[in-house]
C-alpha cells in the first residue's frame, strides 16, 4: 500500500508541475520556477522513499549475510556511481571533442594530442564502472 502511495506521489510530482506550466499563461521566468518545483518535489519524494523503504530493522541471521537494506543501498550506490559518471563523461567528451575538432580544423598535426584529451574524458566512465563493481563485489 505504501509503495502505491509513494509511486502516486512521485507521478504527481512530475505530472502536476508540467500540467500547470502547460495550461497556465506564459510568462518570463515561469519555466524556471516550474522546473525548480518539479525537481525539488521529485527528489524530496525520492529521498523520503529511500529512507522509508530501506530503513527496515536489522535482524541477526545464522550466516553472515548482508541485510536487505544494506543490499538495497549498495545497489543504489552502484547505480548512482555508474549513472553520474556516464553523465559526467558525456558532458566532458562533448566539450573536449568539440574543442578537438575546432583545433584539428586549424592544424592537422595535433590529432594525437586531441585524441588523448578525448580519451581522458572516457576514463571517467571506466573509473565509475570499476567503483560500482567494487561496491557490488562487497555485497
Amino acid at each position: 500500500m505504501i509503495i502505491k502511495v509513494l509511486f502516486a506521489l512521485l507521478a504527481m510530482s512530475i505530472a502536476l508541475p508540467a500540467a500547470v506550466f502547460y495550461f497556465g499563461e506564459r510568462k518570463a521566468g515561469r519555466f524556471k520556477r516550474t522546473l525548480a518545483v518539479n525537481i525539488l518535489s521529485f527528489f524530496g519524494i525520492m529521498l523520503f522513499a529511500t529512507i522509508f523503504l530501506f530503513s527496515g530493522g536489522v535482524r541477526a541471521a545464522e550466516e553472515t549475510v548482508a541485510s536487505s537494506s544494506t543490499q538495497g543501498m549498495a545497489f543504489l550506490a552502484a547505480a548512482l556511481v555508474t549513472g553520474l559518471c556516464t553523465i559526467g563523461t558525456g558532458i566532458a567528451t562533448g566539450q573536449a571533442a568539440a574543442a578537438a575538432l575546432g583545433a584539428l580544423s586549424e592544424n592537422e598535426g595535433i590529432m594525437g594530442k586531441a585524441l588523448i584529451f578525448v580519451s581522458l574524458c572516457e576514463g571517467i566512465a571506466i573509473y565509475g564502472l570499476l567503483i560500482s563493481f567494487t561496491i557490488l563485489g562487497r555485497v
